[in-house]
């Protein structure tokens, strides 16, 4: 139970730094408008995979611009944290926000509906 409660801390820290380092650090206009949404860290701390997410949804550019600044990011990563292996970064598009904008959008429209009918 206790490693499990490692890998979320340094989940969290991870996401912290990242999102520091990108709004910071990076002057690639395709990270610019990325947010990271969530870590998710193998317990050997081997990988992390790094979900995210664009304002724009322009995600295949954000993502290309990432992986290129990986390198620099685990650079990063290492001096801050302290670990013994610095994981493989894995950026992941996280869908979820646009889901969550859709199905909001879809809720709005069928209450606007709903009110035109009864009018």
């Amino acid at each position: 139970m206790g490693n499990f409660a490692r890998t979320d801390r340094i989940a969290q820290q991870i996401q912290r730094e990242i999102a520091e380092l990108l709004r910071l650090e990076i002057n690639d206009p395709g990270v610019r408008l990325v947010t990271i949404t969530g870590v998710e860290v193998a317990g050997d701390y081997s990988h992390a995979k790094v979900f995210f997410t664009r304002l724009d949804g322009k995600h295949e550019e954000a993502q290309q611009g990432l992986e290129r600044a990986s390198g620099f990011l685990r650079k990063h990563l290492a001096r801050s944290l302290k670990l013994r292996v610095m994981p493989q970064l894995h950026f992941v598009y996280d869908s979820s926000v646009e889901r969550g904008s859709r199905l909001s959008q879809l809720i709005d429209q069928a209450v606007a509906s709903d009110k035109g009918e009864s009018s």
